[in-house]
């Protein structure tokens, strides 16, 4: 791929941290007497903004409500940090080859400000990324304005840069301003759900990623 920047979503594309997520939603719902949904549920809405995220979970709940869980899921998911054996096998290696091939490497994510900031210290990646954006800075996905905002960064327009994700949320926010995607298989969404949203391709390990990254 002719592209100058490649821009990755962070949780289940980077890091393998969609069980820790969906069970710290669930232990949160728990403790606070909401309904307890089916692990299936809590995938599904791993990308978005936590606020976003609460809303189609829990559709009824009040901001307060929102509020309640966000601090509750908080505690559980922070009691375990990321570090680098929680790394996606390989995807360290990518990251590094396209610093070395001279590409921009940036971070779109639906994770708090606070919560990336941490993952990229304790994983020890925090230097390997020129931005980042998240989604209680921005818009959530799939609104675009994250990578809006990278592009402008880098000065570039959404044909030069390619967005890597394992949701619809990725590949939909990259489509709405024409900027190329690859899903990947080992997140939270299958290959049907991804498709829907025409990326250049989904693969299924990070030797097929580095193959069509030209790496």
């Amino acid at each position: 791929m002719n592209i100058k920047v490649v821009i990755f979503d962070w949780d289940g594309t980077i890091v393998d941290s969609i069980e820790h997520i969906a069970s710290s939603l669930h232990q949160a719902a728990a403790e606070l007497g909401f309904p307890t949904l089916e692990k299936a549920a809590y995938r599904n809405i791993i990308g978005l903004g936590m606020v976003d995220a609460l809303k189609t979970l829990y559709p009824a709940a009040t901001d307060l409500d929102i509020d309640r869980i966000r601090d509750a899921y908080s505690h559980y998911f922070f009691a375990k940090e990321a570090t680098p054996q929680q790394i996606f096998s390989g995807m360290t290696d990518v990251i590094i080859d396209l610093r070395t091939a001279g590409k921009g490497r940036a971070v779109a994510t639906g994770k708090s400000r606070r919560g990336l900031d941490r993952a990229l210290q304790s994983s020890g990646l925090h230097s390997h990324f020129d931005v980042t954006r998240c989604a209680d800075e921005t818009r959530s996905k799939p609104h675009p304005a994250m990578l809006e905002e990278i592009l402008r960064f880098y000065h570039i327009s959404p044909a030069e840069a390619v967005m890597i994700g394992d949701t619809t949320f990725d590949l939909e926010m990259a489509q709405r301003i024409g900027m190329p995607s690859i899903g990947v298989r080992w997140g939270s969404h299958d290959d049907e759900s991804l498709g829907r949203f025409a990326p250049r391709s989904i693969v299924g390990s990070v030797d097929e990623l580095r193959r069509e990254l030209g790496l």
